[in-house]
């Protein structure tokens, strides 16, 4: 197992050999191998002023929507099982040195790893894993939500904002925590390649600056307890509608046999069969011939 005087031995900045010394405790190696080896060369992304909706749209399609540092590994990974090919960098507005460079320091990091005899372990689909192994180098440049793609730094209360381009943009809302690679100054305070963490995760690998309460639940599962919630209440509105649908079909048959018992009461003209008909006696006509027999 790597440990932290193994760090010494990649000639990377401390943040980036951190990653490597995580990722290889948390079995992701692989995936912040790829990471590291894309943040230790230039932006790999060009966007021509001539052509900047064709471009924007490229690169949303690489897209990682919970990091920017997961994009990079996407974008990495892509290109691999393209062949490594210079006219799918082309089209998808990449630098095609930019990646050549990355693919060399990965190359060059991989052989020293082989060296340290540790094995190049993979955590395949699960990139939140990842997206942990990244916090734990990056928990000093971390920031809490203040406004709408506005942050403060959780220790120096510097401002900070979310870049333009990046994909964290593409989420559908803004993460309440983020853990940024650097700031850039233009005009504002940009974060440079951001990723969404979870505030346990603070606490958990900072806890000499961070702590959460016991009651507060991650936002992955506030947000899965909401649909669970949306669910059942769904499930529950339609059990209702087909309940009313069940008794209104109910009551219409009931009214019908109602009306049809009573059409057959009056349909036929005279007697019902079986009724006998009581002739009624004549007494007029007998006080009448007691009268004419008294005379």
């Amino acid at each position: 197992m790597m440990n932290m005087m193994m760090m010494v031995e990649f000639p990377l900045d401390p943040p980036l050999a951190k990653i490597l010394l995580m990722g290889e405790r948390l079995d992701c190696i692989n995936e912040v191998l790829t990471i590291v080896s894309m943040l230790s060369v230039p932006s790999v992304f060009f966007r021509p002023k001539d052509r900047a909706e064709e471009s924007d749209a490229a690169r949303e399609k690489l897209f990682v929507p919970e990091s920017d540092h997961l994009t990079l590994l996407n974008v990495y990974q892509q290109w691999k099982e393209h062949d490594y090919r210079g006219d799918w960098c082309n089209d998808h507005y990449l630098q095609v040195k930019g990646l050549k460079k990355a693919r060399e320091v990965r190359s060059q990091l991989l052989d020293i790893l082989k060296q340290l005899k540790i094995p190049l372990k993979s955590c395949g689909p699960d990139w939140d894993i990842v997206r942990k192994t990244i916090c734990s180098a990056y928990f000093h440049n971390s920031a809490r939500l203040k406004g709408v793609g506005e942050y403060v730094n959780c220790r120096t209360g510097m401002p900070c904002h979310l870049h333009p381009i990046s994909a964290l943009y593409g989420l559908g809302y803004t993460p309440d925590y983020v853990v940024y690679h650097e700031l850039i100054l233009t005009t504002k305070e940009h974060m440079q390649c951001a990723t969404s963490v979870e505030p346990h995760w603070l606490a958990e690998l900072g806890p000499m600056f961070f702590s959460v309460k016991d009651s507060d639940t991650s936002m992955l599962e506030h947000k899965k307890k909401q649909k669970e919630e949306k669910t059942a209440m769904e499930e529950e509105m339609e059990k209702l509608r087909s309940d009313q649908a069940d008794a209104e079909v109910r009551n219409k048959n009931r009214e019908k046999k109602k009306r049809e018992k009573q059409q057959q009461q009056i349909s036929g003209p005279g007697l019902r069969k079986g009724t006998t008909y009581l002739r009624p006696k004549k007494f007029g006509l007998r006080h009448c011939n007691l009268i004419c027999s008294s005379r």
